[in-house]
């Protein structure tokens, strides 16, 4: 199905283009880059005009540039912009305006990947819809989601980030969501920031972007949630909101099971139950909030509640599995909870709270009694505060429920220094340096986490505890 003509993009980009072309697709990155696409050579670590003929070559369908690079005849179809991510913003913005259909944004400190991911679940049980993918949240990943989004979609999520001041309100005033939700606000990115309200102003400056007359969902439970509510006051938009102390959607319960959450929680005066298949009490407030946003929307709360029990976490995302050492003897296995994407203050504490309320299975290993194990990586970007925040880890009642916590990198060291010795494992340097004690740390029957900013690595971590594992076998255990 085509995405773009060349005379779309051409009008949408005020570019120049040469041969008549259409694209079914828009890529950023050669690696992925399917035939048909649209190849926008941006500038970042590498400039993507060095990678023009390639693209070309696996058979993009034009390529969006500058200039035309060398190697590349002038006959070649390319769109010629002034500035390529301008050209990409604007063909965003094109691709906005001609979509009719319902958008969402999603902002926040924690969770905005995974709430994006819940309502693409959700929306999509009720019609065409299209979403970010990944984490494409930033100046290019934005622009991107749009000018990928098909013409013919009913419902868009789009997730937008930020590291610094200033960043969110430009890429929601180019989503214009008619929905813009705060899942929370947390002490993440606070080295560019004086205190976490500033953190809040920033996250509120998504509700400038929403359209005249939509919906500002907002956290109630956040210390900062009187920023949040002024905001969407001064934009004139209507406000709901969620959480424990939630006056539109209120959060009741949260029971943490073995391979879900089950909630209960108010709409309203109305009862509000539904399932996640994922333990987690920050899911269960996550989804709360999604689905405040589909409300606002005006679709079918209960084929969104049927489809929100069919979600999960994905890769690195709280994302669980079991892994089998094993492959005729299944029952020697541990599970595994991947939760290495990235890490700070208040997404690490519900990480360690479904590690304690995690089961582990007994009498099956070396070690009779299965262990709850965390190997948790320094969290960044956290400015002045930053050893304080990681040794006040220590703290936390779900710590207290853990068997043993290796930390990894020069920050997680004030967390170590605190462990009492039943519970201190060892401290690495780097997550590389974890690899090779691994097989003998971990046993059958343990459940182990792996969390930290994904600059740390834990992802290492992760793939080496999955290389332990083995296909099972269909044999019957004697």
């Amino acid at each position: 199905m085509t995405l773009w003509t060349a005379q779309e993009a051409a009008a949408a980009t005020g570019g120049t283009v040469t041969g008549d072309w259409s694209a079914t697709g828009v890529s950023i990155d050669t690696r992925t880059l399917q035939p048909g696409n649209l190849f926008v050579a941006l500038k970042d670590q590498r400039d993507g005009h060095e990678f023009v003929a390639q693209a070309l070559e696996k058979g993009a369908a034009a390529a969006l540039v500058d200039h035309v690079p060398g190697g590349v005849p002038d006959t070649a179809p390319l769109l010629m912009v002034d500035d390529v991510l301008a050209g990409l913003e604007a063909l965003g913005a094109a691709a906005r305006a001609r979509m009719t259909g319902k958008v969402a944004a999603v902002t926040g400190s924690v969770g905005k990947t995974s709430t994006k991911e819940m309502l693409l679940e959700m929306l999509s049980a009720q019609g065409r819809t299209h979403a970010s993918v990944a984490s494409y949240n930033n100046h290019w990943g934005v622009p991107l989601t749009l000018a990928r989004m098909p013409r013919e979609t009913e419902f868009a999520v789009i997730e937008i980030g930020m590291n610094h001041p200033g960043e969110i309100a430009p890429l929601a005033k180019m989503a214009r969501p008619h929905v813009a939700l705060v899942t929370t606000v947390a002490a993440a990115h606070l080295e560019a920031f004086d205190d976490i309200s500033g953190i809040a102003v920033e996250k509120a400056s998504i509700f400038e972007g929403v359209e005249p007359g939509g919906v500002a969902v907002l956290n109630a439970d956040v210390e900062t949630s009187a920023i949040l509510m002024a905001k969407a006051l001064d934009c004139k938009l209507r406000d709901i909101s969620f959480g424990a102390e939630g006056y539109d959607f209120k959060l009741i319960r949260a029971d943490l099971r073995d391979d879900m959450t089950v909630v209960q929680a108010q709409m309203g005066e109305a009862p509000l139950l539904y399932k996640i298949a994922s333990p987690g009490r920050h899911f269960a407030m996550n989804a709360l909030g999604a689905l405040a946003v589909v409300a606002a929307l005006r679709v079918d709360i209960a084929l969104a509640v049927g489809a929100l029990g069919r979600w999960r976490p994905y890769k690195g995302r709280g994302q669980r599995e079991r892994i089998f050492l094993d492959a005729v003897h299944t029952r020697l296995s541990l599970d595994l909870i991947d939760d290495s994407y990235n890490a700070n203050p208040t997404s690490m504490a519900a990480a360690l709270e479904v590690l304690a309320a995690a089961p582990v299975m007994n009498d099956i290993g070396r070690v009779s009694k299965g262990r709850r194990i965390a190997y948790l990586g320094d969290m960044k970007e956290l400015g002045s505060d930053e050893i304080a925040l990681h040794a006040g880890l220590a703290h936390l009642p779900a710590t207290q429920e853990i068997d043993v916590i290796h930390c990894i990198g020069p920050l997680m060291r004030a967390l170590y220094d605190l462990l009492p010795d039943a519970q201190r494992g060892d401290w690495f340097e780097t997550a590389q340096e974890a690899l090779p004690r691994l097989k003998r740390s971990l046993d059958s029957g343990d459940v182990v986490l792996a969390k930290g900013s994904l600059s740390m690595k834990l992802g290492l971590i992760v793939d080496a505890i999955r290389k332990m594992g083995h296909a099972p076998l269909d044999v019957e255990e004697g």
